[in-house]
């Protein structure tokens, strides 16, 4: 990875509700400076397993010299959370990636509407201590399955309270069911900005919702790539990388990022799921494109400007990339 990294202090660990810990990291010397930072922004943690994982950053983007991650210990991890929670201990340091921002905050829109669900309020409570903090005009919607597994409860109910915000709490177990969406955003204004970051059922809700509410202000940021089956390659095809000048044929079966780096090229690159936006590359000439990340809006997958090169591929040629 070519992108320069920074080594982080684990300064403090904290049990902030059921299976999530949060992680507050601070330069390891003097010398190491942490670069600041907007809301919505996440870094990656290079794990001492040899892991990348990705985790957005919960803290005030006010803060300097410090970065606070929240970290679920997912019943399905692949060894990334784990890892967090079983090993990684204060006093040890790792290296960290500089903040990247694919969930960007309109911090002049007339209203804001956060919604989170479960760990999706790491990104979220960011945001709304930005906006209580710049005295814009917000409200929170904040779900999960039950009271014990959300996070940040207490601060965010206290920060409300303090600077009048509407704060609504959904939990499945005292409900008995599901967020209805569309009736909470209901009557909320098409020229408010929204935005939602949860599990996969939710944010495929939220922009149904939104769309059917004639909404146009949607932001989402997801955990992972929405993966669409489609036919398997069975053509080779060639990328022409414009600054090296070297031209390269992806395989059927391997991505484009593996194939330059086979090449002796060294892209940007960190997930490799097309989620955390690391190896975002300019395209500079386009055939057809398939877009499979997490990230792109349909509007930007449709300009083609740019493509995750990790998950995404190309259907048609000829594809000019800017490496």
């Amino acid at each position: 990875m070519s992108s320069p990294t920074l080594t982080a202090l684990v300064h403090t660990m904290r049990h902030e509700a059921q299976g999530i810990v949060s992680v507050e990291f601070r330069p390891a010397t003097p010398e190491v400076d942490f670069p600041a930072f907007e809301a919505g922004s996440h870094i990656d943690l290079h794990l001492p397993n040899g892991l990348v994982r990705s985790y957005s950053l919960c803290n005030p983007a006010s803060d300097r010299q410090r970065y606070v991650v929240g970290v679920l210990n997912d019943r399905k991890s692949r060894g990334g959370s784990r890892y967090v929670h079983q090993q990684l201990r204060v006093g040890s340091t790792i290296q960290i990636s500089h903040p990247r921002n694919n969930f960007k905050l309109e911090e002049d829109a007339s209203r804001s509407v956060l919604v989170a669900g479960g760990i999706g309020v790491t990104p979220i409570w960011c945001m709304l201590q930005r906006l209580a903090a710049l005295g814009r005009p917000v409200e929170m919607i904040y779900c999960a399955r039950n009271r014990q597994e959300a996070a940040f409860v207490d601060a965010i109910a206290t920060l409300a309270a303090e600077k009048s915000i509407a704060l609504s709490w959904h939990f499945d177990e005292e409900k008995g069911a599901p967020p209805d969406l569309a009736a909470m955003l209901e009557g909320k204004g098409a020229d408010s900005h929204y935005y939602c970051c949860g599990p996969t059922p939710m944010l495929d809700g939220f922009e149904k919702s939104c769309e059917q509410l004639g909404y146009p202000h949607a932001h989402i940021e997801r955990f992972a790539a929405v993966h669409v089956e489609a036919p398997a390659a069975t053509e080779s095809y060639v990328v022409e990388c414009a600054k090296s000048g070297k031209s390269v044929e992806v395989p059927p079966g391997k991505s484009i990022l593996d194939s330059l780096i086979e090449a002796g090229l060294n892209p940007d690159h960190s997930c490799k799921e097309g989620v955390c936006g690391a190896c975002e590359t300019v395209v500079l000439e386009a055939g057809e494109i398939e877009h499979h990340d997490g990230i792109l809006t349909k509007l930007e997958r449709e300009s083609n400007k740019t493509m995750m090169i990790c998950v995404s591929r190309c259907k048609r040629g000829p594809l000019v990339l800017d490496i």
